[in-house]
């Protein structure tokens, strides 16, 4: 597909006129047909980058070096819960109530195929139990999901009686298993009998981290 073919298929994706483009773009009508009908052959760099915008694509998009219309100043807004979720001892964080959470908007190139998903919801880590992936500080990313739906290994928000914590993710047996990921020896694992697992709940598994590395 030639470069004008992307540029009016586009534009008719997006329901816009020619008119309404050349305004946009500065530019005349019979500019926009030529364009469409690539009659221009070299055209400026200058003016696919401002077409990119006008259609809302990434400018390889229109060069044809990749398929993906990706807008790359495209965000999306979440759920932020500004307490900070333990990766120490779940005793000494402070419990995620309703009323705490806030909004907050990412890039959707960050957030990669998450990007919008209304299940997502957004914290920070407090602690290092789990610094050999996720440094104190970083942003996680917490889908909800079922216990059925979870894997041995998966990093997962818990709470067990009103404290959350974030820790990798076992069950064996008769027991669920909650596992630091850290440099510190001194952070061990949490057992829970699956029979007095009544007050642990599953919040959500981390998908995404984001790191500050300094």
């Amino acid at each position: 597909m030639s470069i004008g073919e992307r540029i009016k298929n586009r534009r008719k994706e997006l329901k816009l006129s020619v008119d309404e483009v050349a305004k946009k773009l500065g530019k005349n009508r019979a500019t926009i047909y030529r364009y469409e009908s690539d009659e221009i052959e070299d055209m400026p760099i200058s003016v696919i980058a401002d077409l990119a915008k006008i259609l809302d694509v990434d400018p390889g998009f229109l060069m044809g070096w990749t398929d993906l219309k990706e807008d790359l100043t495209a965000t999306s807004e979440y759920t932020y819960i500004p307490t900070s979720i333990s990766a120490g001892a779940p005793i000494v964080a402070e419990a995620v109530t309703d009323y705490e959470t806030e909004k907050i908007t990412l890039p959707d190139s960050v957030m990669g195929k998450w990007a919008g998903h209304k299940d997502i919801f957004i914290m920070r880590v407090n602690g290092d139990s789990m610094n050999k992936v996720m440094p104190h500080g970083s942003l996680i990313a917490v889908k909800k999901v079922e216990l059925s739906q979870l894997k041995n290994d998966d990093i997962v928000v818990y709470s067990d009686g009103g404290d959350y914590a974030v820790k990798r993710f076992y069950m064996y047996d008769d027991e669920l298993i909650f596992r630091p990921d850290s440099e510190d020896l001194r952070f061990s694992e949490m057992r829970i009998k699956i029979d007095n697992a009544e007050n642990v709940r599953i919040h959500g598994k981390v998908v995404l981290y984001i790191v500050e590395l300094d």
